[in-house]
């Protein structure tokens, strides 16, 4: 079972890189914060003994999202200071709530004392990956295989060129 203590980082981690993916003016900023969001899920589901899942997440989320949205980025034009400096205060405006209603959250979740236990199922009696993958986690690798061809296909049908 794995600590609590590093569990209760990595989730404190993740909450403070999600805020910064939303607070950010920078789209590319924006799209790194989202991977590193990921990337952080992506170990904490391996804390909790999931490595196929996390493997996943991994490449789809903090791999293939945050390159699709790097590459999008990428072929945007920057802002002038001035329309920066008004789209940040109006992003200012419209989330300035959002590291307070965090910050209340985490005190109240901070004194309620709920017993937390970890009740994870036994892992398959089979340790062969192809059996894993294939006849028990089929539809995990389906969702895997559909979210990486709808990825490919959609940067297929940004960058191409129009007739």
């Amino acid at each position: 079972m794995p600590d609590i203590t590093i569990i209760l980082i990595l989730v404190v981690a993740m909450v403070i890189a999600a805020v910064y993916t939303a607070m950010v003016t920078r789209l590319l900023h924006s799209a790194i914060g989202l991977g590193i969001t990921s990337a952080i899920l992506a170990i904490l589901i391996f804390q909790l003994a999931s490595p196929l899942t996390a493997v996943f997440e991994l490449s789809v989320c903090a791999g293939l999202i945050s390159a699709i949205f790097i590459s999008v980025t990428s072929l945007t034009q920057r802002l002038t200071p001035e329309k920066f400096a008004e789209r940040r205060r109006q992003r200012l405006r419209r989330f300035w709530f959002l590291p307070v209603i965090i910050i209340v959250a985490a005190v109240v979740l901070s004194l309620i004392h709920i017993p937390m236990t970890f009740n994870l199922p036994a892992p398959p009696a089979e340790n062969n990956v192809n059996i894993i993958l294939w006849r028990l986690r089929h539809l995990d690798l389906l969702g895997q295989i559909v979210i990486l061809l709808a990825g490919a296909f959609g940067v297929v049908i940004f960058f191409k060129e129009q007739k």
